[in-house]
Order: C-alpha cells, then structure tokens, then sequence
C-alpha cells in the first residue's frame, strides 16, 4: 500500500528513535476528519516525547507544520494533527487502553514493523 511521502517520511522518522509497533490505518472513505492514522509506542513518557519531537522538527524542516499538537509535555500520549494524516505517539499502557486499532476497526491498515 501506498502512502503519500509525508506519512512515509513520518514513519521513517519514527523509526529513526526506534519507535515501537508501527502501524498505519488508511481511513480514506472511513472519516472525513483526516485520511492516515500512524500510531507508534516509545518505551516510556520521555521516549514518547522524543519521538514525537523528533517528527515534528524535522518535518518542520522540510516545511510540513502541524495544524495541532497535544500531550507533548506530559508524554504519555502525543497528538501531530497534520491534517490530513494525524500521528499518535503513544506509552504502550496508553495504547493498549484506548486501543485505537480497534476503534477504527473497519480501517484498512499496515503494520510496519511486519513489512520489514
């Protein structure tokens, strides 16, 4: 499957800080709020708020800017709206109870870290 560059870029750069689970759901004709979900777990707060800071300064550098951020100070879960593909960072207590996957159970999606 596919991905626009910016969704590849951000999962590359989640790997970069050796993001854990990597996963992308395709949510083109599911939503209308955005079209990719990329969700990644960091090991704790700080590895959580690492990546996400990682992602947003380099794709700020390249000049693609998040329309919102949320939880980066408290790292337990941070939110990189970027319109149209949103990633979430998550400590993997985080992501195991608010179980996104299966929230947006009918989204096509792409684990990463099977792919490699």
């Amino acid at each position: 499957m596919g991905f626009p560059s910016d969704v590849t870029r951000a999962l590359d750069l989640i790997s970069e800080l050796k993001g854990h689970e990597p996963l992308v759901l395709d949510l083109r004709g599911i939503s209308t709020a955005t079209d990719f979900f990329v969700l990644a777990s960091g090991n704790s707060d700080v590895h959580v708020r690492a990546i996400a800071e990682h992602v947003v300064e380099e794709l700020k550098r390249e000049g693609v800017r998040p329309g919102h951020i949320e939880g980066i100070q408290g790292g337990h879960w941070v939110l990189l709206d970027y319109i149209d593909f949103v990633v979430h960072v998550l400590h993997p207590e985080a992501r195991i109870f608010y179980q996104l996957e299966d929230l947006w159970g009918d989204a096509p999606r792409v684990d990463i870290s099977a792919e490699s």
